[in-house]
């Protein structure tokens, strides 16, 4: 079996790895699609991603979807061929919270994640050609949600979560700042809530453009920070990048809410703080997802269209050119996608229509 390695800092690789066996509560998937992340691009170009640092070689990949090929002893309810995405969270011990952090399990102290270094040993992702898993991690795909966009339902959930840390959008005008994967799906999001208008702004009018074909009613380019809105009363952060807060404080109105759905850096960064306290902003963390992954199944097949946020495919064999496309901010990428059930060398841009299951 072929997997996609991070052994250290720019340094990935294609690796044969022994084949997986379901155990018990186990099954094994044919993984078919898996979407490039930002912590996936962190552990290749820096050996770590936020406080979690590489020990040893790890399996990328915590979007992915394909079919089941062995179910495991004492699995039930899911069949051979069935077409799946996976939940990437595993909770570590015996999962109880206190009263007040209630059923939000992405809020728990211990969680293995697919594809990630903060444990050892490392828990393995999944772009791999095969991949084992826990069956309580599996979500059916509905009718008319291919595999491939089956793979985009982790990073949609992420921005379902942000929109439902916000409350009710119904009628209400939405600011999104950063229009790279998760700010364009934070805009369908917020449209598929209900939201009366949303603005994206962002330094790439490549990404803007996504983002207006991802449902943007107004697309900004804040290069010139003149061109940053006023008074905004529901702001979107999505850049992470700190030299962003001041800019996006700023447009947020008095007395209104901020979500920070970017993930800012776990080291010391400056940044223009001084209007959340004058404004009386409410400024709100958004972490991960809960079940919202369920949430994004159903709205992708409710008709939801998240195409656009796909401007790249490549073939397991071209992973590292792949990881190259999604770093670099010239190259109009947005997601950027690995076809894991195909080792040949292909590629192409853009995403003319939604497959079938």
């Amino acid at each position: 079996m072929r997997a996609v390695v991070v052994h250290g800092p720019d340094d990935l690789r294609v690796d044969t790895l022994p084949e997986p066996q379901a155990g018990e509560g186990e099954v094994v998937i044919d993984v078919e699609w898996g979407g490039i992340c930002g912590s996936d691009l962190s552990y290749w170009r820096h050996g770590a991603s936020g406080t979690a640092v590489l020990g040893a070689p790890l399996v990328l990949g915590h979007e992915i979807a394909g079919r089941i090929s062995a179910l495991g002893p004492g699995v039930t309810g899911v069949s051979i061929g069935q077409p799946v995405t996976v939940h990437p969270a595993e909770l570590v011990g015996d999962g109880e919270m206190p009263e007040r952090l209630a059923g939000r399990t992405n809020l728990y102290p211990a969680v293995r994640y697919f594809g990630s270094a903060a444990f050892t040993p490392h828990t393995d992702g999944g772009f791999s050609q095969r991949k084992t898993v826990r069956a309580s991690q599996l979500r059916p795909l509905p009718d008319g949600v291919s595999t491939l966009y089956g793979a985009l339902a982790e990073p949609l959930a992420v921005a379902m979560h942000a929109v439902k840390r916000a409350g009710d959008l119904s009628g209400r005008d939405i600011l999104v700042n950063g229009a790279g994967p998760i700010g364009c799906l934070v805009v369908a999001a917020a449209k598929h809530a209900g939201a009366r208008s949303v603005t994206a702004t962002d330094l790439s009018d490549t990404s803007l453009s996504i983002a207006a074909a991802m449902g943007a009613d107004m697309v900004l380019n804040v290069a010139d920070p003149s061109n940053m809105p006023a008074d905004a009363e529901m702001v979107f952060e999505a850049s992470g990048a700190p030299a962003a807060l001041g800019n996006v404080l700023r447009a947020t109105a008095r007395g209104g809410t901020l979500v920070q759905v970017g993930n800012l850096p776990g080291t010391p960064a400056p940044a223009l703080l001084g209007d959340l306290v004058t404004r009386e902003i409410t400024w709100i963390g958004s972490y991960r997802f809960v079940e919202e992954i369920t949430d994004a199944l159903e709205a992708m097949a409710g008709g939801l269209d998240v195409s656009p946020v796909i401007t790249h495919r490549f073939a397991l064999d071209d992973a590292d050119h792949a990881m190259r496309v999604a770093a670099d901010r010239t190259s109009g990428s947005s997601k950027v996608m690995l076809d894991l059930g195909s080792a040949a060398s292909t590629s192409s841009t853009g995403s003319d229509e939604r497959p079938s299951s």
